[in-house]
């Protein structure tokens, strides 16, 4: 199925891959350039709101998709692991506790109407070994992922509990995408 005049605002290849899911494929994909930084004392649910209404501004179409995740310790933002270093950082600070996933989803139409989502999950992590952690950081699965693990991947193993939504935490919360798109 594609969905007609869909723009994906994304380079992500796992939404990309969780769109199909749900039988939709974008007419054109879109990698906004927008700066992801977090701005001084920005609380996570306002930061991924905030990074997906400016992805879903920056493209244009007669639909756009744009969405944003973040691994959120408390207050602090966990990085888009992009070193060993800042991978091995957020598995320490994740080992053994609970976080919480935000993911913002909105959508744009030709109409300037937008609609929007913020998906909270809670994710807990077993308690890792230096073995558990190295291991995961040799994978490379780490590399560009919020927080420094994929779900979707071998860090699967180290979920203890998740209440909320899988594909939230993946990076597209399939249902609520689904009900944003309807109409």
């Amino acid at each position: 199925m594609l969905a007609c005049g869909l723009v994906l605002a994304s380079a992500s290849p796992r939404r990309r891959e969780l769109l199909a899911q749900i039988g939709i494929v974008p007419e054109r994909i879109v990698a906004p350039d927008v700066d992801e930084t977090p701005l001084r004392h920005e609380p996570p649910r306002d930061y991924v709101r905030r990074i997906a209404r400016t992805k879903a501004a920056a493209v244009s179409g007669a639909v756009v998709l744009a969405a944003d995740t973040a691994v959120a310790a408390g207050r602090r933002i966990l990085p888009k692991a992009e070193t060993e270093a800042e991978a091995r950082d957020c598995l320490a600070i994740l080992s053994g506790r609970r976080h919480r996933v935000f993911t913002a989803v909105v959508v744009r139409f030709a109409s300037g109407e937008t609609r929007e989502r913020l998906v909270d999950s809670i994710v807990t992590f077993a308690r890792l070994t230096p073995a558990d952690i190295d291991q995961y950081i040799a994978s490379g699965e780490w590399r560009g992922k919020a927080g420094g693990y994929a779900i979707q991947g071998e860090a699967a193993r180290f979920i203890r509990f998740l209440s909320g939504s899988y594909s939230g935490v993946v990076g597209l919360p399939l249902f609520e995408t689904a009900q944003l798109l309807r109409n």
